[in-house]
């Protein structure tokens, strides 16, 4: 008999506290065939996308939330999720297998749920991320450009006020989205300043994977802009 690659697993909501089930995917299944230059995985069994059940929503209140999120609510916080997103919830739950559509529709509330609640930019950065990927999938560039805008902005927030220091998050590893996320944004002079700070960082023992990226993702910059000043 053949083993699912999901399984299920009960998850208590942060908001509300009360139990519902998710499926989670099983890590013996998860095969990444290659990753993109902005660290999207591309998996050899399409039907098996990890990226799908990231996101836990809540069937009773709607809260939805990942691992990363804190416990902590600040005051008034709890009113202010209820009155915009539990009130006007109709419970559904999102416990089978998920489309592409089911999972945009997950990381969104996710990330109207971080701001809320006010999770750090390293957090809501990496949730409109993973929302630009599931719209690239689908080939809806429009989309996929405004969710990669949101989270350069939000990866800029976090890099100014250092939010990512007590995660798995590196500055260099900050810098290095940047870059890269400017320069699918066409914003070739902030791709330029943060690759070359990726670079730099090679001198202080910076990440040699990353400096590397950065090193080949720099020169596809610097031949963007040629043909830019060319077409001029």
């Amino acid at each position: 008999m053949e083993i699912s690659p999901f399984y299920e697993k009960n998850i208590d909501c942060l908001h509300c506290k009360k139990s519902f089930p998710t499926l989670k995917v099983r890590t013996k299944a998860i095969k990444v065939a290659h990753s993109e230059s902005d660290f999207q995985p591309i998996y050899a069994d399409e039907n098996v996308n990890a990226l799908y059940y990231n996101v836990f929503v809540c069937q009773h209140c709607g809260f939805s939330f990942t691992e990363d999120f804190t416990k902590y609510f600040a005051p008034g916080i709890m009113e202010e999720i209820n009155n915009q997103i539990s009130n006007n919830w109709v419970p559904h739950s999102f416990k089978g297998e998920r489309t592409v559509f089911d999972s945009i529709q997950a990381y969104k509330l996710a990330f109207l749920c971080a701001t809320l609640k006010k999770e750090k930019f390293v957090i809501t950065s990496g949730l409109a991320l993973r929302i630009a990927w599931l719209y690239r999938s689908l080939k809806n560039e429009g989309q996929e450009m405004r969710f990669l805008k949101i989270a350069r902005d939000h990866y800029m927030e976090t890099f100014s006020n250092e939010d990512y220091a007590s995660t798995q998050m590196s500055g260099v590893r900050v810098m290095y989205m940047i870059a890269e996320l400017s320069r699918r944004l066409e914003d070739y002079e902030n791709a330029t300043r943060f690759f070359s700070r990726v670079i730099e960082s090679q001198r202080v023992g910076g990440e040699a994977k990353l400096v590397d990226m950065a090193k080949e993702q720099w020169e596809l910059v610097r031949q963007a802009r040629g043909q830019a000043i060319g077409a001029e």
